[in-house]
């Protein structure tokens, strides 16, 4: 016996948290299974896509059955646990490279392919900078940034999120070559300096795995790797080889500024979208003294215009944007207000929080 009369949530929870990676069409087969490694009391789960590994384990001072390494289909025993009635306890056997899942009445056979044929990530740490950080607060930081990421772009090194570990700061960018998000926090101490690009795919796995809690997350960034270690969870990914954009120069410093409750500009901005051409999403800002336009049209001749009563010091403005990007930035801020700062008829949008240096976001303008 390989495992037995386990609970079966007992299996399915480390299962859910490895296999967000694994996909059913994978060039190697044994790409689609989950390694499970059973030594003693502690049960081992690992996935991978040669690019990113996670890896968890339970601990189940009941189980007394044979040490055992086994792989299988990741999605398939998922399916399995996941129909099974609530309370079930799962007893799990090996015989002749079939995995024999017993449960009540039930019994399923599953395929097995040699646990020394699993890929497991080689782990390639030296001189790594090592910084912890709040899982909640971290989490939050990604999503402040992570929709700015480029999706399969050509440009690969856009296709992920730039950390930059620079003294006492952690700085996080993401841009896809037509708006740029960043944001900032302090850590606990002064560190080495280390920039890397993380995966899309990695930063969606964060997103996903991070819990609300202030326990920390720790990382380790070498030259070529990053091991994250949170929650139970080993997660290692390697990195983008490639020059991130000079973030730096991209954000502006611009003197025609715009104080806003970040409710009434992303509602009226949501209304103007439904009228916007539905392949280039553009909108108009006509600004002056005390009045904001928001203008939309499509090629129906259909048209939406928004007026907003502001207070504004600036110079009269005509500019278009893409009106998702602007709805992106202010759908993943939760400050009361934001402040917008333009620059002439062809120049970024930039948005900020007031008194608040740590998040900036820069949309490019369209021509409408």
């Amino acid at each position: 016996m390989f495992i037995e009369k386990i609970e079966k949530d007992n299996l399915l929870n480390p299962l859910q948290k490895i296999i967000g990676i694994v996909e059913r069409k994978q060039p190697l087969p044994i790409l689609s299974n989950v390694f499970i490694q059973k030594i003693d009391s502690i049960i081992h789960f690992v996935a991978t896509d040669l690019e990113i590994q996670i890896s968890t384990q339970l601990v189940d001072i009941n189980q007394k059955g044979t040490d055992t390494t086994i792989t299988v289909s990741a999605k398939k025993l998922q399916e399995i646990l996941k129909v099974l009635p609530e309370g079930s306890k799962v007893t799990l056997d090996v015989h002749e490279n079939r995995l024999l899942i017993k449960v009540n009445k039930s019994k399923f056979t599953l395929q097995t392919l040699p646990a020394q044929d699993f890929p497991k990530v080689l782990e390639q740490l030296e001189q790594a900078v090592k910084i912890q950080i709040e899982q909640n607060k971290f989490k939050k930081l990604l999503s402040m940034i992570q929709y700015a990421m480029a999706q399969q772009d050509i440009r690969y090194y856009l296709n992920g999120v730039l950390f930059v570990i620079d003294g006492h700061f952690l700085k996080l960018i993401a841009t896809d070559g037509h708006r740029l998000a960043y944001i900032m926090t302090k850590l606990d101490q002064e560190y080495p300096k280390r920039e890397v690009i993380l995966p899309r795919k990695t930063i969606n796995e964060l997103i996903r795995l991070l819990v609300e809690t202030e326990e920390k997350i720790i990382f380790e960034l070498a030259e070529n790797q990053v091991r994250m270690s949170f929650s139970n969870i080993i997660l290692i990914s390697k990195v983008i080889d490639g020059k991130f954009p000079d973030y730096e120069r991209v954000i502006p410093n611009y003197i025609n500024q715009l104080t806003l409750n970040r409710i009434e500009i992303l509602q009226a901005l949501q209304r103007a979208a439904i009228l916007s051409n539905e392949k280039f999403r553009g909108v108009r800002f006509v600004l002056t003294e005390k009045n904001l336009r928001i203008i939309s049209n499509n090629s129906e001749q259909e048209e939406a215009q928004e007026d907003m009563e502001i207070d504004y010091q600036g110079i009269a403005l005509d500019v278009g944007f893409n009106v998702n990007y602007l709805i992106d930035g202010l759908n993943n801020t939760t400050t009361q207000t934001v402040l917008f700062s333009f620059g002439d008829a062809n120049s970024s949008i930039l948005i900020t929080i007031p008194d608040n240096e740590a998040f900036k976001y820069v949309v490019m303008p369209m021509r409408i």
